[in-house]
């Protein structure tokens, strides 16, 4: 059996026997595979610390004939998210990446320009050595751009329903439909999008996440935008995100 190597980053981790653990891993080049890692718990030689979520690495595994889980051999930690300082928030949004990446990628269906998303917000999330990195500009990055690349997200400059060019200040979203609205169109019980929020968004469409990474963010900042990215998130996989509703409640 040939073995397959590819860079990747964990997913999540099940335990599966006594020191066996079942592991989501997304790879660059094969897309989000489950494998088992066999006597895992035990084996520092194989494994080390490479199994903390979001922990990104290089991969060895075998496709076995018939089997449903691949067999994953080995891995060498690239680097890992933890390697700084940690915090609740920090921790909680790492959790939120896991979450919608293990339920919204299907498997074996390689996803390049997600996997260059992931790796450039991790970046963007972890601690340095002089201060904690507040997480939510990386967030709220991660969050808009998987609307987009799922394919959620209608062009936002216009209201979906009538194609009208929207104006700052005037801009609306719901929980019953992908895309903004105009005033005139806005569902009864829609939400207001601020103007600072709806312009942030085109900005962070047309830019890497590394061009807003010495702007101010206070936590309040882009609550809205975060809001309407994950409502869509939400609809499409028809079930709330256990990760968002702990970081709601951080996010005031």
């Amino acid at each position: 059996m040939a073995v397959s190597t590819s860079e990747a980053v964990i997913l999540r981790t099940w335990p599966l026997a006594e020191a066996d653990l079942i592991v989501s891993v997304f790879t660059r080049d094969f897309g989000r595979l489950k494998g088992m890692a066999k006597s895992a718990l035990k084996s520092r030689r194989r494994f080390g610390g490479a199994l903390e979520p979001m922990t990104v690495v290089r991969v060895w595994f075998v496709d076995r004939p018939g089997q449903e889980l691949t067999r994953l051999d080995l891995m060498e930690v690239v680097r890992s998210p933890l390697a700084g300082r940690v915090d609740v928030a920090r921790m909680g949004v790492l959790s939120f990446y896991a979450e919608v990446l293990d339920e919204a990628l299907p498997e074996r269906d390689p996803q390049e320009t997600v996997f260059r998303l992931l790796t450039s917000v991790l970046e963007q999330t972890r601690a340095t050595e002089s201060e904690l990195v507040q997480p939510w500009m990386a967030l709220t990055y991660f969050s808009l751009w998987m609307t987009r690349l799922m394919g959620l997200l209608p062009e936002i400059g216009r209201c979906t329903a009538c194609g009208d060019a929207l104006r700052a200040g005037e801009v609306w979203f719901s929980r019953y439909g992908d895309g903004l609205f105009c005033p005139v169109h806005r569902n009864g019980s829609g939400s207001a999008l601020s103007a600072d929020s709806w312009m942030l968004a085109q900005r962070m469409l047309r830019a890497p996440v590394a061009a807003f990474a010495g702007e101010a963010w206070p936590r309040r900042r882009a609550q809205d935008l975060r809001r309407f990215a994950v409502q869509s998130l939400e609809r499409h996989l028809e079930r709330r995100l256990r990760t968002w509703e702990t970081l709601a409640r951080l996010d005031g």
